[in-house]
């Protein structure tokens, strides 16, 4: 049990190698073994392209292809049964009469959901389950939400200052996080498929929400503005990359913006998490000034929370920061001279 869980943890870090360009699909990773050896290895590198197992059994050297029935292949996923972007990887498995497979968790997406494990077990292939699963289910804790939740994975962040203030006095643009956290909140972007403000911040910092201090891809910008405030030339409209406008007036789209009407008789987040749902986007970043988290916080629609505090500012008379309830502190470590401190829910598992 112990060698499993060893290479195991290896497809965990192969899958990490995925982060920020397989949404919505899974990180997932993949090993080959014989006989204690590692002759294949393999992880989903991008969204629409090979599988993990794929590369895996595409990674063996010829002179070790004789080994792949006698291997075990370990996987940090339930291997797919479906036709989606690619062919199933239970057929693939099946095919080169692999004997035994070791999965870390089941796969939550309804066209998969123990369908994979099925396929083998029908097929005479011994699966072994749940070897790493939480540390499995840790790492694809967007995924998951995403298919079991029926909504995004939402991430709510903000920098304060040291006395727990979003804002200045009157409301000018206060850089309160030093360039480390900026870089970090960059980074942040990267790995999530959209990011979200309010109006009230597009109009008063009126910010690009790309990734620019990093390698990574665009997040859509989400946009929440009602009454369509936010003026044509903010830079939301005009910088590379896609944005989605919520509001109650217009449904349009031009160019790379898209305004979607919402219906003023059913509540704005609902809509909004619907909407994005039916997008395929399994994670929001929402950088929203207080108003837009406390929406967020009070309708309880989050799972993350990441909260960087200054150790040197301090903002005189500032607007007060959210203050997170029914939370748990789940990490905390320092960026630079700023604090990053990392709630989940209480009812978290």
């Amino acid at each position: 049990m112990k060698q499993d869980q060893i290479y195991m943890k290896r497809c965990l870090q192969l899958a990490a190698l995925g982060a920020g360009r397989v949404a919505p699909n899974p990180l997932v990773g993949a090993v080959l073994v014989y006989n204690n050896r590692i002759i294949g290895e393999g992880y989903h590198e991008a969204y629409g392209n090979a599988h993990a197992e794929v590369n895996c059994l595409a990674s063996v050297k010829p002179e070790d292809r004789v080994y792949i029935p006698d291997s075990t292949l370990y996987v940090s996923l339930e291997p797919c049964a479906h036709f989606g972007k690619t062919p199933p990887c239970a057929d693939l498995i099946i095919r080169n009469a692999i004997k035994k497979v070791v999965v870390a968790t089941r796969d939550p997406f309804d066209q998969v959901n123990g369908k994979g494990i099925e396929k083998l077990k029908n097929a005479g292939v011994e699966v072994e389950l749940d070897v790493e699963g939480a540390a499995a289910r840790e790492q694809n804790r967007r995924f998951f939400t995403f298919h079991l939740n029926k909504r995004p994975y939402i991430i709510l962040k903000w920098a304060e200052s040291l006395n727990q203030a979003i804002a200045a006095k009157d409301k000018a643009r206060t850089a309160i996080s030093g360039p480390l956290a900026g870089r970090l909140v960059h980074q942040w972007r990267a790995e999530e498929m959209a990011i979200l403000i309010g109006a009230t911040t597009a109009i008063s910092d009126d910010p690009s929400l790309t990734v620019r201090w990093v390698n990574g891809k665009n997040p859509v910008r989400l946009l929440i503005d009602p009454q369509l405030r936010v003026p044509e030339n903010a830079r939301l409209f005009s910088e590379p990359g896609n944005t989605i406008v919520y509001n109650f007036l217009k449904n349009q789209v031009e160019n790379q913006v898209e305004w979607v009407q919402l219906k003023t008789d059913q509540p704005l987040l609902e809509q909004l998490l619907t909407d994005c749902y039916r997008r395929s986007i399994i994670s929001i970043l929402v950088e929203g000034g207080s108003l837009t988290i406390d929406r967020f916080l009070k309708a309880g629609y989050w799972n993350e929370i990441r909260q960087i505090r200054s150790t040197s500012l301090y903002l005189d008379q500032g607007y007060p920061a959210p203050r997170p309830e029914h939370a748990v502190l789940h990490a905390r470590y320092m960026a630079g001279e700023d604090e990053v401190f990392v709630y989940r829910p209480v009812s978290s598992p």
